[in-house]
């Protein structure tokens, strides 16, 4: 009886079909029209009528655990099987075959097969990987097919390549990961005998001797003092013989294997040839020269008796008492010891000293204390002067003296680190700058003013004289940089002259530079920044001991200084101007204080307002920058940012922002960088690069271009005439209680 046709059903199989593709059944192989899929499914990809569709790889079954495809989930994790296969042997009488062992690996990620033969000691067969790994196809006729994780099995043969492994056992994990998946594993089985190892075994058995081995194990020693040695320094005196006389000696003993060396200290113009050993490594003996034995004396065994042929199948018999055996006795480590006299072959050798290991190792084994040295020659007399002959005027003084100090002469050597440390680093220019003018009688030369550029990388000093308008001098450069003599010194001279430091430069000091005088009266805030960071080397800004000093010198005068103050302070604010404060100090200090001292002081208690280069300013210049290296990659820029993120936070620490700066190439000054990045960071040091990104962006967000010198005065450009004086106010209690204590 039919079914009613209901609501819904329909005889049409092709409704809901997405896919109605062929598959190509037909090709040319060779050159030959032929059919070439047999195994293909017909259209959409359903299985013909009879057709049975093959895995290509293991198909494990649905679990509990992750979705992630086989060679993710199944990766570095690999099955081993142990097997064996026989192999014919033709045309030998010792053997007819060989059983040969293996490993099978199964590596679970692409269902590859790998075989690898252990390698035997002398087998004399090439030994290692057997099968490269590789998916290794059934044999004949499912040759179609690939090996499957289904078809592994204990106790059963695999063929590969016409060769018939046969599986006899698998490791833990193998074991495990099969029950896991259901397969139900047969019992393991042993690996036949291969008849000629058995009778190599046999052979091998035979040779070894069935009496007790005199072993002499030496390896221990070996392993644990390798490397290790004990270092003496002797003397030899060979005065008696002629042509002789004392020889410096030093004594090696090697702990890992009681040996000893000799070399010889050959010393400077004792016109001896530097032999390469005074005696060979070896072990020596206590009581040389000793007379010669006959060969086979001195061996470590004593043979008692020899029958039989001599060679392979010969007897003999070992004396274990070892009666007649000749003893000889060798140095050992505890028989050197400071002050000890050794027999090197006849010559008598005293141990006179030792280096520090040496004394470890016998204070730790032995106990001693005492390595007083012996004293085996006469303590070296008063070292003479090496008298220089004076400077001759040709070339620099350091130039003339290298002269004198060998047959080839050598140019003076530069203090190489200190130029690399105080060369210019960007905006650090490490040049000290003051003002100073001309101490003379002419009216004309008194106006004039210079700059004097002190060079920290090489200690050079030059003069440059800014133009004046309606002066009547010419301005420009006054002396060439290079370092200047201090005044008052003999030209013609064995030492050496004494140049201008870096502590003879200070406001208020007075300089002679060849002929002419000067006076530093000001400098530049890099200046005085610089010597009071290094303070230490500065004592002129050195607040501590400028302290120091004011407490002596105002030490009576605290009335005097407190009601000069007070005049000079009305309104009682506890602040008083600059000016009245160095007339103060200069009164009271009578020319004890310098005024690099006074200024020191008026820095360090003054009340300065910070003024911060405005942020719009330092982005034009930026944007400049990059206009004119037509730089317009910002989106770019903005998502190598964003890929760095990892928290995707927007922000990125300022170090790593500048390394993606620049990784990236951004055509932008670094100290310019460096400073823009300060203005976008938060609390924690961290950039905010959305924001820094859309400020440097010159085509979205233009800003009006400033000059530089309006952002930064790098001292370069630093002349005499002062923007604006540093210090105007000072707050003199906290000067007063410094110095004279706090007070009531």
């Amino acid at each position: 009886m039919a079914l009613p046709l209901l609501p819904g059903n329909s005889f049409n199989r092709n409704l809901g079909k997405e896919k109605f593709n062929k598959s190509q059944h037909f090709d040319y192989s060779n050159g030959i029209p032929k059919m070439v899929g047999e195994e293909k499914p017909g259209i959409g990809g359903e299985l013909l009528l009879g057709q049975k569709m093959h895995p290509k790889y293991t198909v494990f079954p649905k679990g509990e655990g992750s979705d992630a495809p086989s060679w993710v989930a199944f990766d570095k994790q690999v099955l081993c099987f142990d097997a064996y296969f026989q192999e014919s042997v033709h045309e030998k009488r010792e053997e007819q075959f060989r059983i040969r062992r293996c490993k099978i690996y199964f590596y679970l990620e692409d269902d590859t097969i790998q075989v690898v033969e252990p390698e035997i000691k002398n087998s004399g067969i090439p030994q290692g990987t057997f099968i490269r790994r590789h998916r290794i196809p059934l044999p004949p006729p499912y040759d179609d097919e690939c090996y499957t994780l289904e078809h592994f099995n204990i106790n059963q043969e695999m063929v590969f390549y016409s060769r018939t492994f046969t599986i006899t056992d698998c490791d833990a994990f193998t074991r495990n990961f099969l029950r896991k998946l259901g397969v139900r594993l047969n019992s393991p089985s042993v690996t036949p005998e291969d008849p000629y190892s058995t009778v190599r075994n046999q052979m091998q058995e035979s040779m070894k001797p069935l009496r007790p081995f005199e072993r002499l194990d030496k390896l221990k020693q070996f392993l644990d003092h390798d490397r290790h040695v004990l270092r003496f320094f002797c003397f030899w005196d060979d005065s008696d013989t002629m042509f002789g006389d004392p020889r410096e000696l030093t004594l090696h003993y090697f702990l890992a294997d009681d040996t000893i060396e000799i070399r010889e200290v050959v010393q400077a113009n004792s016109g001896r040839d530097a032999a390469p050993m005074f005696l060979q490594r070896n072990k020596l003996p206590k009581h040389a020269p000793a007379p010669k034995h006959q060969p086979g004396e001195t061996a470590d065994r004593t043979v008692l008796n020899v029958f039989g042929p001599m060679g392979h199948g010969g007897r003999y018999i070992l004396d274990s008492r070892k009666t007649g055996a000749v003893h000889e006795e060798f140095y050992k480590d505890c028989d050197l010891a400071i002050g000890a006299v050794i027999n090197v072959w006849g010559r008598k050798v005293i141990i006179c000293d030792c280096d520090g290991f040496t004394k470890e190792y016998y204070r730790t084994k032995y106990g001693v204390e005492d390595f007083t040295p012996v004293r085996y020659r006469a303590s070296p007399g008063p070292r003479l002067e090496k008298k220089v002959p004076p400077y001759n005027g040709f070339g620099s003084e350091e130039d003339s003296l290298c002269s004198c100090q060998g047959l080839m002469p050598k140019p003076p050597q530069k203090d190489f680190r200190k130029m690399m440390e105080k060369d210019r680093h960007g905006l650090d220019s490490n040049v000290l700058r003051f003002v100073a003018k001309m101490i003379t009688d002419s009216p004309v030369d008194s106006e004039r003013k210079f700059i004097i550029s002190y060079f920290l990388c090489d200690d050079t000093i030059a003069v440059f004289e800014p133009p004046q308008r309606n002066s009547g001098v010419i301005g420009g450069k006054f002396l060439e940089r290079g370092r200047i003599k201090k005044p008052e010194q003999e030209l013609f001279k064995s030492e050496l002259s004494e140049y201008f430091k870096t502590q003879d430069l200070f406001v208020g000091a007075k300089l002679s530079f060849n002929g002419y005088n000067f006076q530093l009266v000001d400098t530049d805030e890099y200046t005085f920044n610089y010597m009071e960071k290094h303070a230490d080397e500065f004592p002129m800004a050195n607040i501590s001991t400028i302290i120091s000093k004011m407490k002596e010198i105002c030490d009576t005068k605290l009335k005097e200084i407190k009601k000069s103050f007070v005049m000079n302070d009305p309104t009682s604010t506890g602040v008083i101007e600059y000016a009245p404060f160095r007339n103060l100090l200069t009164e009271v200090a009578e020319g004890q204080l310098s005024e690099h001292e006074i200024m020191t002081v008026g820095r360090h208690y003054s009340i300065r307002e910070q003024h911060e280069t405005d942020t719009d300013l330092l982005v034009s210049v930026a944007q400049e920058q990059l206009r004119k290296k037509t730089f317009e990659s910002f989106l770019e820029l903005a998502n190598f940012f964003v890929h760095n993120d990892r928290k995707k936070s927007g922000f990125l620490s300022i170090q790593e922002s500048r390394t993606l700066c620049k990784a990236f190439k951004l055509p932008v000054a670094d100290d310019l960088l460096r400073e823009i990045m300060a203005r976008f960071q938060n609390d924690q040091e961290e950039l905010d690069y959305n924001a820094f990104l859309s400020a440097i962006d010159w085509k979205e967000h233009p800003l009006p271009y400033s000059q530089p010198r309006a952002l930064i005065q790098t001292a370069s450009d630093w002349n005499r005439e002062a923007t604006a004086p540093a210090v105007k106010n000072i707050n003199y209690m906290i000067l007063v209680e410094d110095v004279f204590g706090k007070q009531d």
